[in-house]
């Protein structure tokens, strides 16, 4: 099996950078091999991993629970984060460039942490989330700071279907002076699922315009369903 940087490398990146311009999301099957799934499920509850647990009910995210890493993230974490960051950076610049959107975002993972640290956003984002039967979250966006990053992902730790069943991921596109449209994904066991923190570009017949963009889980009718959320920007202590 090949380390988890290769794999990543080997990726159709041209592919996902054409599905995130038109679409805001991007899938990748087979990212993660199941013994590496089951051992981020199997973790879950280690005391010395994780920086803050969240009730989703407590503050009405939705039903569910999920858990902050701290820094230094695992291995196996900060591969992932590292080595995707560089090739999403010029999707992520070139959103800016057509909506004229004076940020620009650096090539490296580690120049934008400066960034974030430099405005207080210290606390790393990257979270694991646990669902039971009943389980949702409500349709949200990661921000986090003034520093964020306009893309993030998902990695899908169950197999739907036969560890859980329902538990759809949802995005939603805010169309201007329409209805919103509602994506449905569900993508199996190890996968990678690319996406929007909060909006995309659209190109219109006078140019191109933003399309606000939401995400959320919709309600588990059975079984248990984790997922590792990667965000790249960092959080206010």
């Amino acid at each position: 099996m090949l380390p988890i940087t290769e794999r990543l490398q080997q990726q159709d990146w041209q592919k996902a950078a054409t599905d995130l311009h038109a679409q805001g999301h991007a899938l990748l099957p087979n990212i993660l091999q199941q013994h590496e799934c089951d051992t981020l499920i199997a973790a879950y509850n280690a005391d010395d991993t994780y920086r803050k647990t969240i009730s989703m009910e407590r503050y009405r995210f939705g039903q569910g629970q999920y858990k902050y890493f701290r820094y230094p993230l695992p291995a196996l974490i900060s591969d992932i984060r590292q080595t995707v960051y560089p090739y999403l950076a010029p999707v992520a610049n070139k959103w800016m460039e057509v909506l004229n959107i004076a940020t620009r975002f650096p090539p490296t993972l580690a120049e934008l942490k400066s960034l974030c640290d430099a405005k207080g956003q210290t606390q790393p984002t990257v979270l694991i989330l646990q669902y039971g039967p009943g389980g949702f979250n409500t349709l949200h966006q990661d921000l986090y700071g003034e520093v964020y990053f306009p893309m993030q992902l998902v990695l899908f730790l169950n197999e739907p279907g036969t560890d859980y069943t329902g538990g759809e991921f949802v995005l939603t596109e805010q169309i201007p002076r329409a209805q919103s449209k509602a994506n449905v994904l569900q993508p199996r066991r190890g996968d990678m699922l690319l996406f929007t923190t909060n909006f995309r570009p659209a190109k219109g017949s006078k140019g191109y315009y933003r399309v606000n963009m939401k995400h959320g889980v919709s309600p588990l009718h059975s079984g248990n369903r984790h997922t590792l959320g990667i965000i790249f920007h960092d959080a206010e202590s």
